[in-house]
């Protein structure tokens, strides 16, 4: 989901801490999406990788900041989706997003995050195609 001012969700694959390190340290970062994705304001779950044994404290700090963690079930198997780095992941729903950066910043501080699914600043163009053409924002 990318929202009007260039922030995005990511992480559906449970990928999003990997993702995050190679967007970052690319010269130049380019989302192509249909129009699906496009939001004024980010609602979609946030994606949180989080260590094994911090479940019950990142899963607080959430609710406090006002989400619904959800632990990520695995599919066609028994158990929850474990990362490549060996982490869990809750999806967390915070509603509509107002502010994705101070978001952001508030579930990077929180003790036992590995990375969460919100890219705030990351983004250089994005490219929404439809029947009609491609749209290009810059950011």
């Amino acid at each position: 989901e990318a929202a009007a001012d260039g922030a995005l969700v990511r992480g559906g694959g449970a990928a999003h801490a990997r993702e995050k390190l190679v967007d970052s340290a690319a010269e130049r970062f380019v989302v192509v999406a249909d129009p699906t994705k496009e939001a004024e304001r980010l609602s979609h779950p946030v994606p949180v990788e989080l260590l094994p044994d911090a479940r019950a404290p990142v899963a607080e700090a959430v609710r406090s900041a006002g989400g619904e963690p959800e632990l990520r079930a695995a599919e066609r198997k028994d158990g929850p989706v474990v990362t490549d780095n060996g982490n869990l992941v809750l999806d967390c729903a915070f509603g509509e997003i107002d502010d994705p950066d101070a978001l952001a910043r508030t579930l990077s501080t929180v003790p036992g995050v590995v990375e969460h699914g919100l890219f705030v600043g990351l983004v250089d163009e994005v490219h929404v195609g439809s029947d009609d053409g491609v749209e290009i924002t810059s950011y």
